[in-house]
Order: C-alpha cells, then sequence, then structure tokens
C-alpha cells in the first residue's frame, strides 16, 4: 500500500519514504510510527496504543516517545508549533490530520525512475576530498561459517590501518565501511554515500595452515576495475599480505608519496600467529559489547586478550584493546571497577606498557590519552592523541573530542568531531553527543539540542548523552523537557549524582567549566549527592 500527502509518498511494502523524487531518510522506528498513525488517523491515538502497536508492548520512556514523535514530524516537514500533520491533542494522544490518498504504487518504482532522470536528486553525495580516497569494503568470509568472520573483519581493519597510515590518502573509518557488510553493494552508490573516489573489495579464504585473499580495486565513479590480484600464503605471512596490499594500492594511487611514508613497516606483528588470532577474536567480542553492555562481554573480551598475550607477552595491541576494557569498567556501572581507582590503575599500567613495547601503535597513544583524562593528567592526554594523529594522518576517535572538552578547548573539540564525521560518515551516537557536549560548553545551547536529541534517539542507553540534553534544556530555560532527560538519567543509572558521580568522571581542567556544567544538571533537577 503506498500513502500519499502533500508531496510525499509513503510505501509500507518497501518500506520507503519519498518526497518528489527525493528519497528521505528514515530510522524504522519512525517509519513504523508513520505508518501506524496514517492507518488510524481517523482518531486520536493515546500513548498505549503506540507503546503496543509500534513498540510491541516495551517499556519506553516518555522522553524517547517525544524524541521519535519529533522525528516523524521533521520527517514530513512538520514541526511541534505548526503541527500542520501531526498534531498533539493535551492528555490524549496524538493524530495524523493531513489529507491521505491511497493507492496500490510502490514508492521504489517512483524513486527508480526519477534517478534515471536525474539521478543526483536522490541522493546528496559527499564531495569528494582534494586527494586521493578510499574505502574498504569488509571482506568477505568464503569459508561459509559465520563463527569464521572475525578473521576476515580483522583483515579489512589491518589493511584500512595501514592504509590510513598515508597522508597522501584519505581513508574512511572502519565503522563506515562495515555498514555494508553482506549486503550487495553498488560501489557507485557506496561512493557517494562514504565520498570517495576508489573502492577496495576483498575475499578470504582459511583451509589449515593456509590462507588465500583476493583483492579487488575499483574506480567508484565509473565502476571499472583498476587492479586486482590473489596471494596464496601459509598463515604466519598474512602480515606480509596486508603490507603488500596497502603499499600496492599507495603506489597506484598517490603519484608522489613521501620515502619516509613509503619505508614504514606494518604495525608491529605479533611473534606468534596465535596471538594475532586471539586478539581478532578479542575484537569482534568488544564490538559486541559495545552494543550490550553486559559485563559478561567485556569479561570475554579480557579472556580472549590475554590469551593473545599469554602467547606474545609483548604484543603491543593486545595490551593496548586491554587497557580499554579496565577503562571501560570504571566508565560504565557493570561492576565493582566503576569509578574504582584500582581499575584506572590498571587501565594506565597495561596502556603504558603498550606504548613502551610499540612506540608507533597510534591506538595504544589514544587509549593512554583517555586514561591520562580520567586521572586529571589534561595536557598529557592532549598530547598522547596529537602523537597518535601524528603516526597515522587518518586516525580518528571521538575519544579526542572528550579530552579536548574536560582540557578546556572546546572550540577545538568541534573542529575535531566534525573531522571525524567525515572520515566515518556513518558515525556512531557518541559522536554527535560530544559535538552538542562541546558546544554546550561554549554555551552555544540551541546547536547543542539538535545534536545531542540525535545521540539519545539512536543510543536511548548512553547516559551521558541524557545528561548533557538536560542541562541544555534546562539552560534555555525548557524546565519540562529538562526534567524528562533527568528521569532518563536515572533510569540507566539510580545512584547518579553530580557530586558523587558525575563530578569523579567529569575532570574539567577549569573549576569555572565544572560549575558551568554542573550549573545546567541543577537546574534539570538532578540531585546533588
Amino acid at each position: 500500500m503506498r500513502y500519499l500527502f502533500e508531496d510525499f509518498a509513503l510505501d509500507t511494502q518497501c518500506r520507503e519514504l519519498v518526497r518528489g523524487a527525493d528519497a528521505v531518510a528514515v530510522e524504522p522506528q519512525v517509519f513504523d510510527l508513520l505508518v501506524y498513525l496514517i492507518r488510524n488517523r481517523e482518531r486520536v491515538v493515546g500513548r498505549d496504543d503506540l507503546l503496543a502497536s509500534v513498540w510491541e508492548g516495551r517499556i519506553v520512556s516518555e522522553s524517547a516517545l517525544n524524541t521519535r514523535i519529533h522525528q516523524a514530524r521533521s520527517a514530513v516537514g512538520d514541526n511541534g508549533e505548526d503541527q500542520r500533520l501531526i498534531r498533539t491533542f493535551p492528555r490524549k494522544g496524538i493524530r495524523f490530520v493531513g489529507p491521505v490518498k491511497e493507492d496500490q504504487g510502490t514508492v521504489s518504482a517512483v524513486a527508480r525512475q526519477a534517478q534515471a532522470v536525474a539521478p543526483e536528486t536522490i541522493a546528496a553525495p559527499l564531495s569528494l576530498p582534494d586527494r586521493p580516497s578510499i574505502a574498504v569494503l569488509p571482506f568477505t568470509n568464503l569459508n561459509g561459517d559465520p563463527k569464521e568472520d572475525y578473521f576476515s573483519d580483522g583483515i579489512t581493519e589491518d589493511i584500512t590501518t595501514e592504509l590510513s597510515r598515508f597522508s597522501e590518502l584519505f581513508v574512511i573509518a572502519r565503522n563506515s565501511s562495515f555498514q555494508y557488510k553482506g549486503k550487495a553493494v553498488d560501489v557507485r552508490q557506496v561512493g557517494r554515500e562514504l565520498g570517495v573516489r576508489y573502492i577496495l573489495e576483498g575475499s578470504i579464504r582459511r583451509r589449515g595452515d593456509w590462507i588465500r585473499i583476493s583483492v579487488q580495486l575499483i574506480d567508484a565513479l565509473t565502476g571499472t576495475h583498476r587492479w586486482a590480484e590473489r596471494y596464496d600464503r601459509q598463515l604466519e605471512d598474512v602480515f606480509a599480505v596486508q603490507d603488500e596490499v596497502a603499499r600496492t594500492i599507495v603506489a597506484i594511487l598517490a603519484a608522489h608519496v613521501n620515502k619516509a611514508e613509503t619505508e614504514r613497516t606494518l604495525n608491529k606483528p605479533p611473534e606468534t600467529w596465535q596471538a594475532y588470532d586471539y586478539y581478532l577474536r578479542a575484537v569482534d567480542r568488544h564490538a559486541s559489547f559495545w552494543s550490550s553492555f553486559k559485563a559478561t562481554e567485556l569479561y570475554e573480551v579480557r579472556r580472549l586478550l590475554e590469551q593473545s598475550i599469554a602467547f606474545d607477552p609483548n604484543y603491543a595491541r593486545a595490551y593496548a584493546r586491554l587497557a580499554w576494557t579496565h577503562v571501560s569498567g570504571w566508565l560504565n556501572s557493570l561492576d565493582g571497577d566503576h569509578l574504582n581507582a584500582a581499575a584506572l590503575d590498571r587501565a594506565y599500567h597495561l596502556a603504558r606498557k603498550a606504548v613502551q613495547l610499540d612506540p608507533n601503535l597510534a591506538q595504544a597513544h589514544a587509549d593512554l590519552g583517555f586514561v591520562l583524562i580520567r586521572r586529571g593528567q589534561h595536557e598529557a592526554a592532549v598530547a598522547e592523541f596529537e602523537r597518535s594523529l601524528a603516526l597515522n594522518p587518518n586516525f580518528t576517535d571521538w575519544r579526542f573530542a572528550d579530552v579536548l572538552v574536560y582540557a578546556g578547548h572546546s572550540a577545538r573539540a568541534i573542529e575535531v568531531v566534525e573531522r571525524h564525521m567525515r572520515l566515518d560518515p556513518f558515525y556512531v551516537p557518541s559522536a554527535p553527543g560530544f559535538l552538542g557536549f562541546a558546544h554546550y560548553m561554549l554555551k552555544q545551547y540551541s546547536q547543542a539540542l539538535p545534536l545531542l536529541r540525535e545521540c539519545v534517539s539512536r543510543a536511548p542507553n548512553l547516559r551521558g548523552g541524557h545528561v548533557w540534553l538536560a542541562a541544555s534544556y534546562a539552560q534555555l530555560g525548557n524546565i519540562e523537557d529538562a526534567r524528562a532527560e533527568a528521569s532518563e538519567v536515572l533510569r540507566i543509572e539510580p545512584k547518579w549524582t553530580i557530586k558523587g558521580t558525575q563530578a569523579r568522571l567529569s575532570i574539567f581542567k577549569r573549576a569555572e567549566d565544572a560549575e558551568h556544567f554542573f550549573d545546567g544538571l541543577r537546574k534539570a533537577g538532578l540531585p546533588e549527592r
């Protein structure tokens, strides 16, 4: 079924919203909300109706519900003041009040026809950088066992890292490239969505002690192949293959790669193949933790990293990742490590060891910097992230913005996050969160709001997003919404207080910054102690 209203078309079969010839990007839950409101447009829909039908009976906060309604309005060109299409009836609910026509056509057919006439109207591509740009798509695991995906994913990420160390190249971050995992893609569309000229695709087959890696480089503007190669190697030689692939691509894409960069070696490989294998398993499980935030997931990551270190006590990458897990335990209320000084000390010693073992490992310096900011060593923390950028010109990590804000450099934090969002167009929810936080610290509250709303809508259980949003609403005098966000903070962490929790998490260098932040929290009605 297709629903037509104003210049919009909503296709329930293809799950698409189109305005004229342009596809409108909406999250699945927002799409479902629009469909339900339009199908029930003869009546006012109450909160319980929405929870039962759109959220399938799950418990949802008032703030999250209001956020989805706001997003639904925005998707169809409406807003909370005009309420031209979606109208709120106080203490009753909401109703879709715009005129609607129904037919049996499909939006997809309309979109495809429009694309044939004017492809540029379907999606505005990101502008190409002024240097050769590339995205490494997830290599296909040809073994057929999904449990082996960690291996092909790890190889993909390592090749991405090696390419990113060349300043002549613009390399898209892993997070955005991996959005295409398991999907049949049109490389030209991928190039437009990521804003790159070249795409590297590949596949991996692992048999016993042997590995076959096939790669191909494609021009995303024309769809033509620029280079292809196949490597049959023993497992212990996989590091040399990664290095060879990176150097070959650099030679093809960069006309003038300076000698110092050309002679850079691969990140120091482990002494044994088993250490690398356990490390890749840990990285895969760590990604799962960031979705679940379960202590058991974090413990499994540590177990795998400790296995990696057991095989190679000098493997810097394993120590750096292990340090990160202990910072995660300190930051999040998972167990007794939350805000425990001993947990932070463990993270510090592990990160220091990683840097000592491999001074050229950018990630190790970033992990050390993230520990240092929690120890109140602001300038040292900034220096470690600066070192990461010097070692890897395409290095991107939203945590640098966190460090800069607490060090009193909020204006630079904005520049850092905006750069991160270009290198990682499918950025994680924390990115707009820290961007909004930086705007808050500069007293740009109105600019902070849409960024923080995006953060909490994408990650409803991210405590920090609700904390920042509560403070921003409060500083703008919107106390009702500030209180709603404050309730979300306490839902996530019932024992949270300004002085007992946030003051220990937010170690500002400047006293006036701390007071400005905590002032917003007090106005939002959050508990002091």
